[in-house]
């Protein structure tokens, strides 16, 4: 097993998964806190390099396109300070990070871990329920439905229609991006059937973002929703995880079918399904059976 601790977080390697817990120092990001502790499985990891500084250095963990649904939600636009795949390393710990990697790395290559993209999330994204407030609204989600308020700031168009909840079935994808320069950033739904090119001031299905310090918390919110979103890289895009995982079952035998129950159990325990879902596709390989 290799170890390190830093006020920055904890992380820990035991051949088979790296887990990462954020540090309990004042200038840990909100976004790593409500985070939590992390486990990456070996089979997620693309790599981990270390980069020394004068002062202190930083570990950087690379995850397999497709594997983590909050890379996939910000799409790499999480800045250091919020990145929970990143650790600032003081200067007397150089050593212990050097091992780690080294660590990392030698059980990639003995498990053969691939470093091409993935088809599923190997992370199971943010626990829900989740709520987060910033730029002019709140989001919300309890992993079926997104809930949507607008505050005093909202604009007055937006406001006017009231709240808005959002089934995660009408959504075709989330976009999160922060506030950049003057240019503002937001969280926005794109929904099935109803594309639009309003800008998120005026988007009832978007907050606008306005570069403060709690903007980064609705990056969890797009990212738990993320999750429960068909995998870019897998099959049809309004297939739902369930539906695709039902499907795939027909015309397959015994055995792989009792392994598809299997797999599906892993998928709900792992947060990947609701568990209607999850119901769903079991009955679904059960009259296979």
């Amino acid at each position: 097993m290799a170890e390190i601790i830093q006020k920055d977080g904890t992380w820990v390697f035991d051949g088979d998964a790296l887990r990462l817990t954020p540090g309990r120092d004042k200038n840990v990001s909100p976004l790593r806190r409500e985070l939590g502790e992390l486990t990456v499985p070996l089979g997620a990891l693309a790599g981990l390099s270390f980069e020394q500084g004068k002062k202190t250095g930083r570990l950087r963990l690379r995850l397999r396109d497709g594997a983590d649904p909050l890379l996939q939600a910000t799409g790499g636009r999480l800045t250091e300070p919020h990145d929970p795949y990143q650790l600032l390393v003081e200067s007397d710990r150089y050593g212990v990070a050097e091992y780690l990697v080294d660590e990392v790395r030698q059980a990639l290559l003995l498990d053969e871990v691939p470093a091409d993209p993935v088809d599923a999330y190997l992370l199971p994204g943010p626990s829900v329920p989740l709520s987060a407030s910033a730029g002019d609204g709140t989001a919300s989600f309890d992993g079926e439905r997104v809930r949507l308020e607008w505050n005093w700031k909202t604009e007055e168009s937006k406001a006017s229609a009231g709240a808005r909840s959002i089934g995660v079935a009408e959504i075709e994808a989330v976009e999160w991006q922060p506030a950049v320069g003057l240019e503002n950033g937001c969280l926005r739904f794109r929904l099935r059937h109803a594309p639009t090119k309003a800008p998120a001031k005026y988007d009832p299905n978007a907050v606008e973002l306005w570069g403060f310090r709690k903007d980064p918390l609705m990056a969890l919110v797009a990212a738990a929703v993320q999750a429960r979103l068909p995998h870019p890289a897998a099959g049809p895009r309004d297939a739902l995880p369930a539906q695709r995982a039902a499907d795939s079952a027909g015309g397959d035998d015994h055995d792989a079918l009792l392994r598809r129950l299997r797999e599906l159990g892993e998928l709900r325990r792992d947060g990947v399904l609701t568990e209607e879902e999850f119901a769903m596709a079991k009955q679904a390989v059960l009259r296979r059976l």
